[in-house]
Parts: C-alpha cells; sequence; structure tokens
C-alpha cells in the first residue's frame, strides 16, 4: 500500500502509538540538549518547562508550583528555561512525529500586538494535528502562499485535500502552486481548522497578550509541538487505553529533553 494511503488509514489511536516507534528510528541521529553549566539539576529545569508548555499556566505560576515542592526557582529563570530549551525539545518533537494524514486544514486568526493587528495563519491535519503555525503582518495572496509553501517544503508531499474558509487568498495561492483542483473552500467544512485556535486563545489571555510577532512566532511553534504529541485525543479511547497513550506521550517527551 502507499505510503499516502496508510497514513489516511491512521486512525487518532495508531497515530499516537506509531508516534513512539517513529521516534525510536529517528532518535539516533539527534543531539541531545546539554543542560551544564546550570546551577540547577536537569530535572528540574525540564520539569518547569514541560509545566508551562503542557498546561496554560504563568511564569509566576510555575514559580508556585515549583516552591510547593521546596525548589526555589524565580519566574524570570523560569522564562529564560523555557525560552533556551524550548525550541530545541519542540524539534526534537517533531522529528518524532509520524506522517500526517493527507488533509490539511489553512485557517487564519487576527492577533492584537502591541496595539497593532497581526494575523496567525495556522495549518491542521483532519485529526488535529498542528502543521504549522506563521505569524504574519499580511491577510493576503502572498502570506497564503508562504504558509502553503512552507507546508509543501516540510512535509515533502501535495495533500489530498486542503480545505480552507471563503478567503479569496487561499484559492489564488493554489492556483500558483498549481494544486488548485486539492483545494475546498467552505465555511463549515473548516471547523477543525477553526478551533485549532483555541488553545491559543487561552494561552494569549494567560500570558495578557503576546509582546511582539517573533516572541509570538516563538512561543507557538514551540507549543504546537508540545500539544501536538500529549494530544491523545481521550474522548476517542477506552481510559485504559488513554492511560497507554498517556504514558507513551510521556515517553516520547522524556527522549526529547534527555540529557547529553
Amino acid at each position: 500500500m502507499p505510503q499516502a494511503q496508510r497514513a489516511v488509514m491512521l486512525t487518532p489511536a495508531s497515530r499516537a502509538s506509531a508516534s513512539v516507534s517513529s521516534g525510536r528510528s529517528v532518535a539516533k541521529g539527534m543531539k541531545k540538549i546539554s543542560y551544564s553549566g546550570y546551577r540547577f539539576p536537569p530535572e528540574i529545569i525540564q520539569q518547569a518547562i514541560w509545566l508551562y508548555l503542557r498546561f496554560t499556566l504563568s511564569f509566576r505560576d510555575v514559580e508556585d508550583l515549583l516552591a510547593e515542592r521546596g525548589i526555589m526557582v524565580s519566574y524570570e529563570t523560569v522564562r529564560r528555561w523555557v525560552n533556551h530549551f524550548g525550541p530545541m525539545i519542540a524539534a526534537d518533537l517533531r522529528r518524532r512525529r509520524p506522517k500526517p494524514d493527507t488533509t490539511w486544514h489553512l485557517d487564519e486568526v487576527y492577533l492584537k500586538i502591541a496595539g497593532r493587528m497581526v494575523y496567525l495563519w495556522r495549518a491542521v491535519d483532519a485529526e488535529g494535528e498542528v502543521l504549522d503555525v506563521l505569524v504574519q503582518s499580511k491577510r493576503n495572496k502572498n502570506a497564503a502562499l508562504k504558509l502553503m509553501r512552507n507546508l509543501l517544503k516540510k512535509y515533502g508531499f501535495v495533500p489530498d485535500r486542503m480545505i480552507t474558509d471563503d478567503l479569496r487568498s487561499y484559492g489564488a495561492a493554489a492556483r500558483d502552486l498549481g494544486i488548485e483542483s486539492r483545494h475546498e473552500r467552505g465555511r463549515w467544512k473548516n471547523n477543525r481548522a477553526e478551533n485549532s485556535h483555541q488553545p491559543t486563545r487561552r494561552r494569549e489571555r494567560k500570558m495578557q497578550r503576546f509582546k511582539s510577532p517573533g516572541s509570538a512566532q516563538k512561543f507557538l511553534s514551540t507549543h504546537a509541538a508540545v500539544h501536538n504529541t500529549f494530544n491523545v485525543q481521550r474522548h476517542l479511547t477506552s481510559a485504559r487505553t488513554h492511560r497507554s497513550f498517556r504514558a507513551k506521550a510521556m515517553n516520547t517527551w522524556r527522549a526529547a529533553v534527555a540529557v547529553a
């Protein structure tokens, strides 16, 4: 069976299981993270980063949670840990993910940063896997074209279906790339992408808005990788299966943050 067809037939359960085996196959070529030069043990640094990226917490919340366990760390230290190690961990997690579904959903939503409007362009697959996020200042053809080119370059294949809302920029960009035959438009067809913005909105409120487009891009890319790892869609599985998937997700996280 062709690889593209196998990707389509993967269920949320099988994808979660496949992520672990995929992680094993690529782990050998990955460079482990070095925590040398830091006063705190790697276990504390890893726990702080996991708490911040996994849950809707502020840096001060993480500081309080660690303090309750007798670990005195300032929220500024947690911020530096997340900014330094977060992108490296996210890159490792992305390399461990299996090939995404061949149906892609694209959408954009506005963000107000430093008093001006920018747009967050997001692509997810049919199962809610975040494929890419891109913060851009415009909501036009060039912005849509940049997102599509990033996706095609990143994953190396053309999707069977690319679903968007009625924004004409998507159609113009698809024509330029020669994939207009795979492009579908419809307001109600794209609920998968529209719902994927909800975690971003929650974090935006908790962080009292993003401070700059660059910091928003950096955080949202990191957050998406962690979200994909732990998004095992509990409502589709039994409690026993969910516990198994959750354990595998934690094993993937531990492998990504392992000490060099």
